[in-house]
């Protein structure tokens, strides 16, 4: 993992909201973006721009299908994440 791979993710988790966001997305193989919604009491705007913050970051993928968003949880891209900051 790169250096700057390393600092876009901690931006990115420097969001609390986001952060336990993408806790909630880690807890299920495949979480539609409707149940994310009901869960957080934000907009639907504000939602998709912290998921869009982290797709970008590398720590979720997402997929349509149809009208609705599916978001999975990039564990590999997490645990690299967690072996860079343990060798610190």
């Amino acid at each position: 993992m790169t250096a700057r791979e390393i600092e876009v993710i901690s931006h990115t988790l420097a969001d609390p909201r986001r952060f336990e966001i993408l806790k909630r997305i880690a807890k299920q193989q495949c979480a539609p973006c409707s149940d994310l919604r009901q869960a957080f009491p934000i907009t639907a705007a504000t939602l998709s721009h912290h998921l869009k913050e982290l797709e970008a970051a590398g720590l979720i993928n997402t997929s349509r299908r149809g009208k609705f968003l599916d978001v999975v949880f990039r564990r590999d891209v997490w645990n690299r994440y967690l072996a860079e900051l343990a060798k610190v």
